[in-house]
């Protein structure tokens, strides 16, 4: 634990006004804080078919130990999500605190270790889970005990949810809880999952949290034409015919939109690149260099090219059964990652301008991921966030982030909360090593556990109690 230690040397003293009056113990708590996530990657609860109610029992059952009640809430048998609170006075409403107990599954040949066995190795803690998602369960989990060993006086009441089904079953988790128990967890801010602080050479660079979330439209495109002998060539090919609208699709720009978060993001991150990058991010905010830096970002910066549009990426291909037919049909499945303001109707006309072929059929799939207003970064609640990263760690900006993947934080940001993502500690050779979320490996840097739990103390005694 001798690392835990040297880092509290460092960050304590900064933090002297919440540490004065409610002193935490704090090599105690990493001590604790590493059993409880042991344990919890130790449970299985690969989605599908998840089993998180293993989970959701263990953590009420040691949140019951400190007289913290729990309740479990369940869609189908075995999909529990669990629910507990630490009450305030009510002179402000709640925060939400929460974090998905599923997890991808493994190809157990890709990993050095057992996946479920919570090896430490080197450093590093590995396991499913490990950074997706039960890292931030434990800091929740943790967060709730220390609230009440502490005898904290709350203004608002501090909401624990650990839902289930974040992985691809949002139907048994948060869209359950939303659109049945809102009550349970309506609250004014929420953190949770998505963002989390890059270190290189020791040090933190900066710290990404998330405010807003691009969500999925899936369509499928469909190309039809007449069947035949392969020997005889059609005009009215539907393979042909589908080969060329995803090759319009690809080679499509939808208008670049920058909104606060991504106009931030682009801002601060110039002041800690290379004068090159530097010149190139701002270049983004000049309409006419804006042209040749996406061209750049597209090609040499693939992420960051992808903040600036919603963007089309053909996945699946099908059509055929024997190479001397020519089939009726073919077809395509596209990824899109819409724009937290983008229209889907209106985006769906525009691809069929750019398709023009009356033979290819745009078929959208459900949204399962509702749009929502990017959460402020001028409110009280990113102060907080931004002044605890500061503090910790001194040297490191602060980036507003706009995630391209989904997380169940737009479920609750669509109700109408301002919701913002957080993450460990990575070092930046890991992040290019690999061993990430959904990867073979997964790992987090033992210490990182310690200072996601410090992390959360911070913000939520700087946004839930009276100075």
């Amino acid at each position: 634990m001798r690392r835990f230690g040297i880092f509290l040397l460092v960050v304590c003293p900064v933090l002297g006004h919440s540490q004065d009056r409610y002193p935490i113990h704090w090599e105690a708590i990493a001590e604790e804080s590493l059993s409880h996530f042991s344990a919890l990657l130790r449970t299985d609860t690969t989605n599908p078919p998840g089993n998180e109610t293993r989970a959701a029992t263990y953590l009420r059952d040691v949140l019951a130990t400190e007289g913290i009640e729990g309740r479990l809430y369940a869609l189908e048998p075995g999909r529990d999500n669990l629910v507990a609170r630490v009450h305030g006075n009510g002179s402000k409403p709640p925060i939400l605190v929460m974090g998905h107990t599923d997890v991808v599954g493994v190809q157990r040949e890709s990993w050095s270790v057992e996946p479920f066995d919570a090896v430490h190795r080197d450093g590093y803690i590995y396991g499913r889970g490990s950074l997706d998602d039960k890292d931030n369960v434990t800091a929740s989990l943790m967060l709730l005990l220390m609230l009440k060993r502490a005898e904290v006086d709350l203004d608002r009441d501090v909401i624990f949810l650990a839902e289930a089904g974040e992985e691809g079953t949002p139907e048994v988790g948060v869209d359950f809880m939303v659109d049945e128990h809102w009550d349970e967890i309506a609250a004014e801010y929420c953190l949770a999952e998505g963002g989390g602080a890059v270190a290189r050479d020791g040090q933190v660079r900066y710290v990404s949290i998330a405010t807003t979330e691009k969500f999925p439209m899936r369509v499928r495109l469909v190309a039809h034409g007449t069947a035949g002998h392969g020997s005889v060539p059609r005009v009215d090919n539907a393979i042909s015919a589908l080969a060329m609208a995803v090759a319009k699709l690809s080679e499509w720009q939808p208008p670049m939109r920058l909104n606060d978060t991504t106009r931030a993001y682009f801002e601060r991150l110039a002041t800690i690149s290379s004068d090159e990058q530097a010149e190139r991010y701002r270049e983004l905010l000049d309409p006419a260099e804006q042209a040749r830096v996406q061209q750049y970002l597209s090609i040499n910066e693939p992420q960051h090219y992808s903040l600036l549009r919603t963007g089309v990426s053909p996945t699946i291909l099908s059509g055929g059964f024997r190479r001397n037919v020519i089939p009726s049909e073919a077809e395509a499945t596209l990824d899109i990652r819409a724009l937290p303001d983008e229209n889907p109707r209106d985006f769906y006309a525009d691809m069929a301008a750019v398709i023009n072929d009356p033979n290819v059929e745009i078929i959208p799939q459900p949204i399962y991921r509702p749009a929502g207003t990017p959460s402020p970064i001028d409110n009280e609640m990113f102060e907080v966030i931004q002044g605890v990263s500061e503090q910790l760690f001194p040297q490191a900006v602060t980036l507003p982030t706009m995630l391209t993947g989904a997380t169940d934080m737009a479920q609750v940001r669509a109700k109408g909360v301002s919701c913002y993502g957080f993450g460990p500690v990575r070092h930046e050779e890991d992040l290019i090593a690999g061993g990430g979320a959904h990867g073979d490996d997964e790992r987090i840097p033992e210490d990182s556990l310690l200072r996601l739990i410090q992390f959360l103390w911070y913000v939520v005694i700087g946004i839930a109690t009276t100075p």
